[in-house]
């Protein structure tokens, strides 16, 4: 029927009956071939050949026009009709030759002398334009966009220069270098009309109830990773801020009441704490000793930890080196607590021990508590530091002449041993071991450091050693248990979600963001290691419940798209799905930007853009762009297309609007030859197997 209806409108009418239309399919995916139908009807009617049809428009645009729009009638959906007559007019202008201007109902077909172009007039109704360019009769160049207002000659020859064509006009440098970023002279131009849409964004951001949030500034880089070879004032900065290592968590307790326990049985005479930091353990060691020597490198850590202990009379403060002075001599205990991993090598450990064995009374005991690292055996549960740690420790230990194990308490992720001095006269027996769980929670600050169950490639040795082309950036939407079944698709459960990430962190993977991305394209520089870039659209609430948690655990980061209007609302685009999904408000995502996480833009109503008028699609940009930015009160360069849809208006118009990086419909990896503005992805389903992800991130590497 819609063929037929087509095939009529070579008379200047079209009668066709709205019921038969309602069996058309409003589908986004249907639209191209709707498009199709109707240029085919209209070629065997008008009996033309696809290259004369664009030049008979006059004869049937109106009908034409008319029955596209009904279609959108019946559908409900004007913008589902816009998509067809886009679709369509691109059909008719692909197989035109512009030999004279083209004024179709949305689409301008124009040809522009790039070497002297004149500015362009803007019809009513007219809001995208195809032009070739051109250059002594040849055609240089064909560009689309869409067009908000009349098109002036300095935005002519700004686009003959993106498009190669300077090189050939001889256009002066002058002419060559006008940017469309100037402030526009003509209130009617393109860019005076995007100059509006963007000062309406800003008056609506302005006026809006969410609080505006200054910009964030830069990380610090942690102590830890500071060059300095001055100990003292490394430790120094470190303690700069209190509690760095939050010693009051249920985990470092629990670690504490488990050193208490280790210590021998009845009171100890005379005792010395090495980097007792700021008093924390100090404190509940002092009633177990006599006397208690609890010192630290740090000055400011030692007047922390002597205010803490005032009340503790048998306890004496003091700054000690203890690599490089001399310990108190005629001690009963030696506790070091979480510190020899920061000793420059093993020699230097193997040095330390004796004098270790120097400074104990015979039968004295040393109590050590050190995590277990990747760098000692990669096989098993560890933290990735670029240090020795629990194993290397005790084996050195061990391996000191007049030391021997005693006792020692193992977990998953550190052991505290406690070493005794044997007397001239003593024998060694073979130690207690005890494996035990950890009860307390873990949190994220240790927690990103761990690599459960050992790890297949360090991140330090694939950044040393591998330089790649490609990276995977990997596009998710939701992470729950439950949710409508048509929409499974695209949700995975959190304990799937847990996996792939794990598999990522034993892998020597890292998170980069899209910024950051965009940058390698632009400077054609590899990717270093084995970088993932991790994205979700929609932005969900359970990404905030259950995603944020997980790539933290595994220090991975992300960068959600908002829907911006819909903030704290619901996912209404999916209603006839089930019922809509949760998002994020703007609270959540001004929490989460402050932990780390990224956001961009998903638009501003999740609306597919190729059913969008250019205005339209420019005050979305613009808008969504200016609320993530308040939001977050960071620079917002990133979007990705809502449902995954473009055309070939976006990439433009969103440059024009601010933004540097886009995601479209293409799938796979992206790679350095990329378009910024329409980079790929990864699609990670929620009813597909940890063996499909793995393959598909393992194929990107090669």
């Amino acid at each position: 029927a819609l063929w037929n209806a087509a095939a009529a409108i070579r008379r200047g009418a079209c009668s066709i009956d709205a019921q038969s239309l309602r069996a058309v399919p409003a589908a986004r995916k249907w639209a191209r071939e709707i498009a199709r139908v109707v240029f085919d009807g209209l070629m065997a009617g008008s009996l033309s050949v696809p290259a004369q049809l664009a030049a008979r428009w006059d004869r049937f645009g109106g009908p034409l026009t008319e029955l596209i729009v009904e279609l959108g009638r019946v559908w409900d959906d004007p913008a589902a009709g816009r998509r067809v007559q886009y679709h369509l007019e691109q059909m008719l202008l692909d197989s035109d030759d512009l030999a004279a201007p083209r004024r179709l109902a949305r689409t301008l077909g124009i040809r522009v002398d790039a070497g002297n172009p004149a500015s362009t007039e803007l019809p009513e109704g007219i809001d995208r334009i195809y032009a070739y360019l051109m250059m002594d009769g040849r055609i240089e160049a064909r560009v689309q966009f869409g067009a908000l207002g009349k098109v002036t000659r300095s935005h002519w020859i700004e686009l003959a220069s993106q498009s190669g064509v300077a090189d050939k006009s001889n256009m002066s440098e002058a002419g060559a270098s006008l940017s469309m970023a100037e402030p526009p002279s003509d209130p009617d131009s393109h860019f005076g009309k995007l100059a509006r849409l963007a000062a309406k964004a800003q008056e609506l951001v302005r006026s809006s109830a969410e609080p505006a949030e200054p910009l964030a500034a830069p990380r610090r880089k942690p102590a830890a990773d500071d060059n300095g070879t001055d100990r003292t004032s490394f430790w120094n900065r470190r303690f700069a801020t209190e509690d760095p290592w939050n010693y009051r968590s249920p985990y470092e307790q629990e670690k504490y009441e488990r050193q208490l326990e280790i210590l021998p049985a009845g009171l100890i005479g005379r005792a010395l704490e090495l980097a007792c930091a700021e008093g924390h353990f100090t404190r509940q060691l002092a009633p177990r000793v006599g006397h208690l020597t609890a010192t630290d490198i740090s000055s400011v850590a030692v007047e922390r930890a002597r205010a803490r202990c005032s009340d503790q009379p048998n306890v004496d403060f003091g700054v000690l080196d203890f690599s490089a002075e001399t310990l108190p001599g005629k001690m009963d205990l030696i506790v070091c607590s979480e510190v020899l991993y920061y000793l420059d090598d093993l020699a230097e450990l193997r040095r330390i021990a004796k004098k270790f064995v120097e400074a104990l009374t015979p039968g004295g005991s040393v109590v050590s508590a050190h995590a277990f690292v990747l760098r000692d055996n990669v096989e098993r549960t560890g933290f990735d530091w670029n240090t020795f740690g629990a194993q290397a420790i005790s084996e050195t230990l061990a391996a000191t002449e007049g030391l021997v194990l005693e006792r020692s308490i193992q977990t998953e992720l550190y052991r505290i041993d406690r070493f005794r001095r044997l007397s001239p006269d003593g024998v060694a027996t073979d130690p207690v071991i005890d494996h035990v769980p950890i009860h307390a929670p873990i949190g994220v600050g240790v927690a990103r450091n761990i690599v459960w169950g050992g790890a297949r490639a360090l991140r330090r040795d694939v950044a040393r050693s591998e330089r790649r082309q490609h990276v995977p950036v990997l596009m998710y939407h939701g992470i729950a248990d439950d949710g409508p079944a048509a929409l499974a698709r695209f949700r995975l459960t959190p304990a799937a979600f847990d996996r792939q990430m794990a598999w990522l962190r034993a892998n020597g993977f890292h998170a980069i963001t899209s910024e950051q991305l965009g940058w390698s394209i632009a400077n054609r520089e590899p990717f270093v290691g084995r970088p993932v870039l991790i994205t979700f659209d929609d932005g969900f609430q359970n990404f905030a419940d259950h995603a944020w948690p997980i790539l933290r655990a595994n220090d991975l980061t992300a960068e959600v798209f908002l829907v911006t209007d819909l903030v704290g609302e619901s996912a209404r685009w999916d209603i006839d799905s089930g019922p809509p999904t949760q998002l994020m408000d703007a609270g959540t995502v001004r929490r989460l930007a402050g932990e780390g996480a990224f956001f961009g833009s998903h638009l501003a109503t999740h609306r597919a853009i190729d059913g969008l008028s250019s205005s339209d699609l420019a005050a979305e940009l613009l808008r969504s762009r200016m609320f993530v930015e308040r939001w977050t009160g960071r620079p917002t360069t990133a979007f990705a297309a809502p449902f995954s849809v473009t055309d070939r208006r976006l990439g433009r118009l969103a440059r024009e609007c601010g933004y540097r990086i886009g995601f479209g419909g293409k799938h796979g990896p992206a790679d350095l030859d990329c378009d910024p503005i329409d980079l790929p992805r990864i699609e990670v389903r929620g009813d597909r197997s940890l063996e499909d992800f793995v393959a598909r991130v393992e194929a990107v590497l090669g």
